[in-house]
């Protein structure tokens, strides 16, 4: 869904959603690192970025912040930094991913806020990421969630692992709508997130969302696709945890299968779904096809000649490990898969202003 060009009277509209909207930010990627001052200076970089979006999260209802360990001193220079009050909810170290995002949630005042945007410490908004988030609900036929685009660096890499990565498929409730979100980059109406919110999925690493996305499509709910509220998401800092991250993605395509086989596949074909590794393994290669396809069809700048073929290579390469990854899981081997179930984080501390 394109976002229509603002008129004032859309204007005031979206001046009003602002002043009834929480931000919640949860930091959980920022864990990994040397230490807690990383952290803390990357969470920084962050928040000075977000203060300088064309629609200000000053004016917001509320921001909300989840941490496992930020002292007075950091928690009241941050609200110095964002200029504004922010509230903190700590939660334990064990806290994963998505349950810090519906323990964000929770810290929202409802009394006070109709509709809640997520974001993620490791990502970099563009300039009117906010704006382009929030738009559709300022339009006659107000959407109940919109999702924006995240992608990696414009770089032959980036694009490559955008196209595996970051996927958009158009949804059949409505024009400009799209099947699947992603976590880092999704806005709500509060009591539709309430309803629908992210369920546990025991040693599941990053595909909590996903399922979600199924889940509303299934309800009925259409999710509006906002290209121009993009944001930028860190690769880990170091080439092996780009590795690990691969193998953890990968697994993930074992237990997410179950789910794609009942929402997209016919009743004869619904075994795929109890079929070990073979399920995955299709899911697999009809995703790499997919990728090959998407590059230079993302909204990145387009890769040309030996640019696109190396793109293409990394896709295959990349392709070939997440593939081991779900292959292995889905003999029923969790090897290398203890982050997902004990919840640790990667390292995502690449500076990129």
């Amino acid at each position: 869904m394109s976002v229509l060009p603002p008129n004032d009277d859309m204007l005031k509209r979206l001046d009003g959603i602002v002043a009834n909207t929480a931000l919640v930010l949860e930091t959980n990627n920022l864990r990994g690192g040397k230490d807690a001052v990383e952290g803390l200076s990357s969470l920084k970089r962050l928040i000075t970025r977000l203060a300088r979006q064309s629609v200000s999260p000053q004016s917001f209802a509320q921001w909300v912040i989840t941490h496992d360990g930020l002292d007075l001193q950091a928690r009241q220079a941050l609200c110095v930094l964002a200029g504004r009050a922010l509230d903190f909810v700590e939660i334990d170290a064990l806290t994963g991913y998505y349950d810090a995002k519906n323990v964000g949630f929770d810290g929202v005042d409802q009394a006070r806020c109709q509709y809640v945007v997520f974001a993620d410490a490791d990502c970099i908004p563009c300039a009117h990421w906010l704006e382009q988030l929030l738009a559709p609900f300022a339009q006659s036929d107000a959407p109940l969630a919109v999702a924006g685009r995240t992608s990696y660096a414009p770089s032959v890499t980036g694009t490559a692992l955008t196209a595996i990565d970051f996927m958009y498929f158009p949804s059949p409730l409505r024009q400009g709508a799209t099947r699947n979100f992603y976590a880092n980059n999704v806005a709500f109406r509060c009591d539709t997130f309430e309803q629908y919110r992210y369920e546990p999925l025991d040693g599941v690493y990053r595909a909590h969302c996903q399922v979600m996305g199924l889940r509303l499509q299934a309800a009925g709910v259409a999710v509006v696709y906002a290209s121009g509220a993009h944001t930028e998401h860190r690769l880990p800092d170091s080439h092996g945890e780009v590795v690990k991250l691969r193998w953890l993605r990968g697994g993930d395509s074992v237990d997410l299968t179950p789910y794609l086989v009942r929402a997209y596949m016919p009743g004869w074909l619904q075994w795929l779904g109890r079929s070990g590794p073979i399920g995955p393994l299709c899911v697999m290669v009809g995703r790499l096809g997919y990728s090959l396809r998407a590059l230079n069809h993302q909204d990145l700048p387009p890769l040309r000649g030996v640019r696109r073929l190396a793109a293409a290579a990394i896709v295959i390469a990349i392709s070939l490990l997440d593939t081991a990854g779900a292959v292995v899981h889905g003999l029923g081997i969790n090897a290398g898969r203890a982050s997902a179930r004990h919840s640790e984080a990667l390292s995502y501390h690449r500076n990129l202003d």
